[in-house]
């Protein structure tokens, strides 16, 4: 963790919660829509959705992203859209709605993603920005192996749907958490 650098150390244990609910889906996502469609084309098609309406509303943030001073707001809605539609997973029966889902994670993750790399970049300490870097990727790589693990347990064991509950649940600490503790952060 940063040493000094507390708006970084808040990004990082933030960010870190929620990589960790991001990832407690990872390779379960095709066993969850094979409940309702068997059809491999289905899961490629669902995930391409996902992708390409990210990449579409990464093409129209990157016209006015910058415009927006406080890009905590950015990275806040997009934690918060992603956590709606984490739990909208529970509620979605057949591959048209979860495209709708795919495209609303899209928009989540357009939001989120390139806030949360323009606020890191902004707080990165001087001469250290292998090391923060490295960190970060310290946490992302061991919140994903161990959310990877643990969404495999809570769906053996609970089921999917406290598998979305469990993510947005994260997603909404994290937003909580972050948003609470970085209200008067300035660069450092």
């Amino acid at each position: 963790m940063p040493k000094e650098n507390n708006f970084l150390k808040t990004l990082f244990i933030y960010n870190g919660i929620f990589v960790f609910a991001g990832g407690l889906i990872g390779p379960l996502y095709a066993v969850y829509v094979q409940k309702f469609d068997s059809n491999i084309s289905s899961i490629s098609l669902s995930w391409a959705a996902f992708l390409l309406s990210t990449t579409f509303f990464l093409f129209i943030l990157s016209r006015f992203g910058d415009k927006i001073k406080d890009k905590k707001i950015l990275l806040q809605f997009g934690f918060l859209i992603r956590a709606i539609a984490w739990i909208s997973y529970i509620f979605v029966g057949n591959i048209g709605a979860l495209i709708i889902v795919q495209i609303l994670l899209g928009l989540g993750e357009a939001l989120g993603t390139p806030s949360f790399e323009a606020l890191f970049a902004e707080h990165l300490d001087d001469n250290s920005h292998i090391n923060e870097y490295s960190e970060w990727k310290l946490i992302v790589n061991g919140a994903s192996g161990l959310a990877v693990i643990g969404g495999g347990f809570l769906v053996q064991k609970l089921g999917f749907n406290i598998l979305f509950i469990s993510m947005s649940i994260l997603a909404l600490i994290t937003l909580i958490g972050f948003s609470l503790n970085t209200r008067e952060s300035k660069k450092v």
